[in-house]
């Protein structure tokens, strides 16, 4: 019998002098991802994914960007049982310049677009970093900046 289980997180990124900047996590078994947890109890998913980026990269203040919400799943086994995961990702914007690595991770790294691409281990999450990169390109054509957080002319 397979197990359902759904998760929630968020592809958090910062402005370091007109540089976007993507907060990767290591985890214990050593992939680098997204702050991102199960669900709990009645939580919505955007309540869960803002309780991990709090919990796992101990940011405060940030918020969630409006339109983007993408999910991956996959399967792997646990204490003898099959369980199929759906993660969904939102893009958070962080206005702390630092995070903090909690217990659940080994390293974490605030990487541009490039370093984090070749980063991240999984297609899943790679995919939807590439869709929400190209969608804060897009936000920010759209309020007169460049990707780099420059105003255009």
């Amino acid at each position: 019998m397979t197990v359902e289980a759904v998760s929630a997180g968020a592809i958090l990124f910062r402005d370091t002098r007109g540089q976007r900047e993507y907060l990767l996590l290591k985890s214990r078994p050593g992939d680098w991802e997204f702050p991102k947890g199960g669900v709990e109890g009645e939580e919505e998913l955007q309540q869960t994914a803002i309780r991990e980026v709090k919990e796992e990269a101990g940011i405060e203040d940030f918020r969630l960007i409006d339109g983007f919400r993408k999910e991956y799943d996959y399967v792997f086994e646990a204490n003898g049982r099959t369980i199929h995961k759906t993660v969904h990702l939102f893009i958070a914007r962080s206005f702390e310049a630092s995070a903090e690595l909690s217990n659940e991770h080994r390293d974490l790294q605030w990487r541009d677009y490039e370093q984090a691409i070749n980063t991240i281990t999984q297609d899943g999450p790679r995919d939807i970093f590439e869709q929400a990169h190209d969608y804060l390109d897009q936000l920010a054509a759209e309020n007169g900046e460049s990707s780099d957080g420059k105003y255009l002319a």
